[in-house]
């Protein structure tokens, strides 16, 4: 009777500190609408006080060039939770960082696009403190990834860091802050006069809707879009964005270092389309591509080289002409509190989503080239979101690019009416709670306006 008091206590002890855990880690989700939130109204007054861009001196001058960040060291892939941090020990591709540097007397702006699975929120914070060694500051800078799920890991530190990326390696994060800066550099150095075109081509048939299982969804945002630059001598660059989810290694490919198929097409059109190119995932959120191939290996190349074929057809229709106008705004973002849930309608305080995350910043980017308007997000986009945005671009007379992983990371923003669909994308990977489609749209729409 002793031995079964004794287990009683010690059972009831641990009811009761599993009772205060969950008191002090859990809450039900906030539905309160966004418009009615502090946050709202912070960002909203935010974007109201954005300074105006100044006048321009000159047409715009382009520079680019890239920097490579392959290790010398195996490191984590990033992208997949299933492969609990195992490393890479093949270089299938190497991994740069590139840029574009644009100027126009009065700005300069620089793209960087990163062969990574985002833009590390840990990058962001090193290039913040750095990013004046090369006269530019934060605000300066476009930022996007390829989003490869087979490209280094080891950037971000936390739980839910190495779940997604794997231990934690500064040297890791030196290592990509470095080939940033350099890349930047070398554009730099590289500036010259410019004719700007834009182009696009649809290639909605390559990729799916990832939340159609659970019922209807709207259109997708399958576009690929082209920016290209060309100096006098004839010297060329592109700038591409699709919103196909580079995801065609599948997660028991850990063992090679990969860009996947942005690194396939880049490759490609550097042969016959341009002298440089970059690649950005675009809106990307639930989007899924439709591969063919008895193997990855012959996924990426098909995948990458039909996407090619697409583009290749489209440049020469290119017009391209001067032109002066580059603005770059930044809108930085408040949200409402973590919600990720975990039970039912039951979601994870702040405090114990930081504490295994992080607490970053993010930020809204608007780049206006020419008659483009790029607009960076912090996360993985909805091409449906993007899709209901184009009409408005048209409507005012400008080209829209929708970019994912400017700078830090918040989950996925997803259509509002699918916040309770049993998805991946929608439940587990939505990490600030309700309205977040709505918000993002209003807010992206005000960039729009401002530019």
């Amino acid at each position: 009777m002793k031995f079964l008091r004794i287990f009683l206590k010690i059972l009831l002890g641990l009811v009761v500190i599993i009772l205060l855990f969950l008191a002090v880690s859990l809450a039900p989700v906030d539905d309160t609408p966004y418009q009615q939130m502090p946050y709202y109204e912070q960002t909203k007054q935010r974007l109201a006080q954005l300074p105006a861009s100044p006048a321009p001196k000159t047409t715009i001058q382009a520079g680019w060039a890239k920097e490579s960040i392959t290790p010398s060291f195996t490191t984590p892939t990033g992208g997949y939770g299933a492969r609990r941090g195992k490393h890479w020990h093949v270089i299938s591709d190497s991994i740069f960082a590139r840029a574009i540097v644009l100027n126009n007397g009065s700005s300069q702006v620089a793209i960087v696009g990163l062969d990574l699975l985002i833009t590390p929120p840990t990058v962001e914070e090193a290039l913040k403190k750095r990013l004046p060694e090369v006269g530019l500051r934060w605000e300066n800078v476009y930022m996007g990834a390829i989003h490869s799920h087979n490209s280094l890991g080891g950037w971000a530190p936390g739980l839910v860091g190495q779940l997604i990326a794997g231990e934690y390696n500064e040297k890791i994060v030196t290592l990509i802050t470095d080939g940033v800066l350099n890349a930047i550099r070398k554009a730099q150095a590289n500036v010259a006069p410019v004719k700007i075109g834009y182009g696009q081509v649809d290639a909605t048939d390559h990729i799916y809707n990832r939340i159609r299982s659970s019922g209807p969804t709207g259109p997708l945002d399958g576009m690929i879009r082209l920016i290209k630059f060309q100096k006098s001598q004839g010297e060329s660059a592109l700038l591409c964005s699709f919103a196909g989810h580079a995801t065609l290694f599948d997660d028991d490919k850990w063992n090679y270092l990969s860009r996947d198929y942005p690194g396939s097409l880049v490759d490609r059109l550097e042969k016959k389309s341009a002298d440089f190119a970059v690649f950005m995932a675009g809106s990307v959120g639930s989007t899924g591509p439709e591969a063919r191939g008895k193997t990855d290996f012959q996924e990426v190349r098909n995948y990458a080289g039909d996407l090619a074929l697409r583009i290749e057809r489209t440049v020469p229709q290119i017009q391209l002409k001067p032109d002066s106008t580059l603005k770059i705004l930044t809108l930085p973002l408040e949200l409402r509190e973590p919600h990720p849930r975990v039970i039912g309608n039951w979601r994870v305080r702040p405090w114990l989503f930081y504490t295994i995350y992080g607490d970053y910043p993010s930020d809204l980017k608007a780049l206006r080239i020419g008659n483009t308007v790029m607009i960076g997000t912090p996360c993985d986009f909805s091409g449906e979101l993007s899709a209901e945005m184009q009409p408005l671009a048209k409507k005012k007379g400008v080209n829209l690019m929708i970019t994912s992983f400017d700078g830090g990371y918040i989950g996925y923003v997803t259509p509002d009416k699918y916040y309770n669909r049993p998805h991946y994308e929608t439940r587990d990977m939505n990490w600030f709670g309700p309205y977040n489609g709505a918000y993002f749209e209003e807010m992206m729409t005000g960039l729009l306006d401002k530019l």
